[in-house]
């Protein structure tokens, strides 16, 4: 019996399948939606030349856009009757869900998929892909 789902969420339509997936599938369960911020997304902003870039307010952007698509789940769960846990993170996609999974005791995750296939998901690598790999538990794809 599956007692703790983990959801990976983002801002995708996969990321939003794959909750309502989790909130179809494991009403019964503890939910919980996660964002993972990717440092290199703090550090890929780009400045002109000679000018100073905050890094602790381009952070801290990313952590409220983060608490939006957190908020967006917590609405989504509701409409099915469901309160849910949320969680955010820094680091690397992946390996922070993979990680999240091991150290909040989680039965199972629940990721969506891009739907890359040939040499755009060899080149791009797959998120879902990878976590299915290294997962402890057991991982569902959506589409």
């Amino acid at each position: 019996m599956t007692r703790h789902v983990l959801v990976a969420v983002d801002d995708s339509a996969q990321s939003t399948a794959a909750l309502e997936f989790a909130c179809t599938e494991y009403p019964d369960a503890t939910i919980t939606a996660l964002y993972v911020l990717d440092p290199g997304d703090f550090y890929a902003v780009g400045g002109v030349e000679g000018t100073a870039i905050n890094y602790d307010e381009v952070q801290g952007h990313h952590e409220e856009r983060a608490e939006g698509i957190l908020d967006d789940a917590r609405e989504q769960a509701a409409e099915h009757g469901l309160e849910i846990e949320t969680d955010h993170v820094i680091g690397g996609v992946s390996r922070s869900i993979v990680d999240y999974a091991d150290e909040q005791d989680i039965d199972h995750i629940v990721v969506g998929s891009h739907g890359r296939t040939g040499a755009s998901r060899i080149l791009l690598g797959s998120v879902a892909e990878t976590v299915a790999r290294r997962s402890p538990v057991p991982v569902t794809i959506v589409r």
